[in-house]
């Protein structure tokens, strides 16, 4: 992944767009990553993959629930903090 810093990225706009349409680009302040830009088509594929992936969890919970696989709250939250809930 190309990386730029915050001023270079302002000052090479016009470059950063043209970079982001082949992969996505890094752009640092102070040495810290704090954003990506990314192509249109790129974001698009990333947004439909995140709804994919939620419409299966909530196909499963669906599922679990209706087969009478739920838990408690209190059961919930001690496997989600310990991170064992799937």
């Amino acid at each position: 992944m190309h990386s730029l810093t915050a001023n270079e990225a302002k000052t090479q706009f016009g470059d950063l767009l043209l970079k982001a349409q082949r992969e996505p680009v890094q752009i640092n302040r102070n040495g810290k990553p704090v954003a990506i830009v990314m192509s249109m088509e790129d974001y698009q594929a990333l947004e439909e993959l995140k709804l994919t992936v939620l419409r299966q969890k909530i196909a499963i919970a669906t599922a679990e629930e209706n087969a009478g696989q739920t838990l408690d709250g209190d059961q919930f939250f001690e496997q989600l903090l310990s991170g064992k809930l799937d």
